[in-house]
């Protein structure tokens, strides 16, 4: 047998093409919300994080942290080991990371013109047109991004990514669902010996990755027959040092036969290659009105190893922590607009596991006071020496981080 996998554009039934080719197949469902969860599972991240690494709108800490790189890593593993089964009908964002060496794999796209997709928003989410666009807009931004994440296009519509592509809008749902499974009993894509070697091979690159991102490291990862392939695309200054640690990485791996290392295309860019440390706070939001000196900060910090975003006002600040979840924040208290003050009391209402760092000039003996019965995790006085800054932020990033593994268990 087979197995389909389906990528559509919004608003173009999927649903119902889905449930269609189910009753035609008798194929099991597996939905990006059962592989998220399973990912989220495995590597101890939030569910709402993974799923963000869908969204256009990437983290402004993500080039610190990796969120996005190990989330892609623990969704690559949960989709490949799901992929030891067959019949099965596979929807969303995920199936876009099962390579082409899998044969017996069936990729559809469902897509219409926009005139049809407004059309079906108003009566699926009573939008109005103009709401409508807004709405395909923003997950045909996501699609794209998805796309050129994955394989460096820029159409998520592109034929060479498909074996068929349906427009919904001159197919009926039963021809639609008909084709569908008229293609996935071909014998090309049936499941033949070659292919499940495919998926084994799928399988193991797929634990590789994971290992690395859990160790730090972003590279590309390619299996065949215990044999590992791993590709640098980032420029790095001591790079057989680099070789040698992902070889000793990687070769530990059950199943992992020997390990070869390549530098990409991208090794040559400007862009350089950054190991990420669990130990170092990476989510630090720097919050102050007085530009130069937090801009300062900033670039200290990044001498550091220590990943920051900035505000320069209390709202910005605000939407920064709804948007991103920092886990550290330096505050300062006299600000335009929202103060301090009523941010810190704000984040400790919404986001009561961000700890805050108070550093100001102007603060009283009374609004020290006040914000450590608010709870700020230290308050620190300007000028303040960067060496006692720093350990100020360890000591913030490691109640972070244990409160995190408390969770875990």
């Amino acid at each position: 047998m087979s197995v389909i996998t389906i990528f559509s554009g919004s608003f173009c039934k999927e649903d119902l093409v889905v449930r269609e080719v189910l009753v035609k197949t008798g194929y099991k469902l597996v939905s990006d919300e059962e592989i998220v969860a399973v990912a989220s599972r495995a590597s101890g991240m939030a569910e709402s994080k993974i799923r963000r690494t869908f969204s256009a709108k990437t983290s402004v800490f993500n080039k610190f942290t990796h969120e996005k790189e190990r989330s892609i890593a623990h969704l690559r593993l949960a989709i490949a080991e799901m992929l030891c089964e067959d019949n099965l009908l596979i929807s969303g964002f995920t199936p876009q990371l099962i390579p082409d060496e899998i044969s017996h794999v069936l990729r559809v796209c469902l897509i219409a013109d926009v005139k049809f997709r407004i059309s079906e928003a108003a009566k699926e989410a009573a939008a109005q047109e103009k709401d409508a666009q807004k709405l395909i807009q923003k997950h045909d931004g996501d699609s794209a991004l998805w796309i050129n994440t994955l394989f460096g296009k820029n159409d998520p519509w592109d034929p060479e990514l498909y074996d068929i592509i349906i427009p919904v809008d001159k197919t009926g749902l039963e021809e639609a669902a008909a084709l569908i499974k008229e293609n996935a009993d071909k014998e090309v894509v049936r499941t033949t010996d070659l292919s499940k070697k495919a998926v084994e091979d799928f399988v193991l690159g797929a634990r590789v990755d994971v290992v690395l991102a859990e160790e730090g490291h972003n590279v590309g990862v390619k299996a065949k027959d215990g044999d590992l392939t791993l590709t640098i695309n980032k420029h790095v200054l001591m790079l057989s040092r680099l070789e040698e640690e992902l070889k000793s990485i990687a070769g530990k791996v059950p199943g992992v036969r020997s390990v070869e290392t390549k530098v990409g295309a991208g090794f040559h860019q400007a862009d350089v290659y950054r190991k990420y440390d669990f130990e170092v706070p990476s989510k630090i939001l720097l919050v102050d009105d007085e530009r130069e000196f937090v801009q300062t900060l900033s670039e200290r910090l990044l001498m550091r190893d220590m990943g920051s975003a900035v505000a320069y006002d209390g709202e910005s600040a605000l939407s920064l922590v709804k948007e991103d979840e920092p886990e550290v924040m330096i505050l300062d208290l006299k600000m335009p607009g929202i103060d301090g003050i009523e941010v810190l009391r704000r984040v400790k209402e919404t986001n009561p596991e961000i700890e805050v760092i108070i550093l100001t000039g102007h603060g009283s003996e009374e609004d020290r006071k006040v914000c450590m019965e608010l709870g700020a995790f230290a308050y620190l006085q300007k000028p303040v020496d960067i060496d006692k800054l720093s350990k100020t932020l360890k000591k913030a990033n490691e109640k972070v981080q244990n409160k995190k593994d408390q969770r875990k268990h």
